[in-house]
């Protein structure tokens, strides 16, 4: 059984799940502390967006992507629009990195400034998922985040494709020179090798 790590939607997880013919089960990590289950052996492998840098980690070849969104409540300005642009959701409060997540990795999750220049003022502290989407829907605050939310989002909130930010590359991590054999066999199917 490969225990498999996720973080908000598990629609990511399932369909790397879906390549393999191992049993997997899905366990959703803590995203203030992301890393923690994997070092503790509660996970085999963890999906990871942007990559990592820990030193007692390491990550394989990227094995697919996930196209960046606008979080935003169905009363916010913004959710009427099909698609909104990185400029468009810079006029609006973004969300500060939760916990010990890896602040180069938020960076680019949710850049410091757009590429006109706008600063994107991060400025929202939540813990976890449901915070966030609490805090969405009841401000004008906007997380900018993944189009895989969708397959999690409530009613009230909306998940908007942002048309000019490149998709996350999608890896899976594991803990550096210790992969049980049954995880390898798990990787090799779902990179294709």
């Amino acid at each position: 059984m490969i225990r498999l790590g996720y973080h908000g939607s598990p629609l990511v997880a399932q369909r790397l799940a879906a390549r393999s013919t191992q049993d997997v089960e899905l366990i959703e990590y803590d995203v203030a502390d992301p890393f923690q289950a994997l070092r503790a052996r509660d996970l085999d492998v963890m999906v990871v967006r942007f990559g990592i840098d820990e030193p007692d980690l390491q990550t394989g070849e990227i094995v697919g992507y996930d196209a960046r969104a606008a979080v935003v409540s169905s009363a916010h300005p913004l959710a009427t629009r099909i698609t909104v642009s990185i400029e468009d959701v810079a006029a609006y409060d973004a969300f500060q990195c939760p916990g010990t997540f890896p602040q180069e990795v938020w960076d680019l999750v949710v850049p410091s400034e757009t590429p006109m220049g706008q600063p994107i003022r991060r400025v929202h502290q939540v813990s976890s998922v449901q915070e966030m989407l609490k805090l969405v829907a009841a401000t004008n605050a906007v997380h900018i985040s993944l189009v895989s939310l969708m397959s999690i989002a409530p009613s009230g909130i909306r998940v908007i494709p942002i048309d000019d930010l490149d998709p996350a590359p999608i890896l899976l991590a594991w803990r550096r020179g210790d992969l049980p054999a049954h995880a390898e066999v798990f990787l090799k199917e779902v990179s294709g090798e």
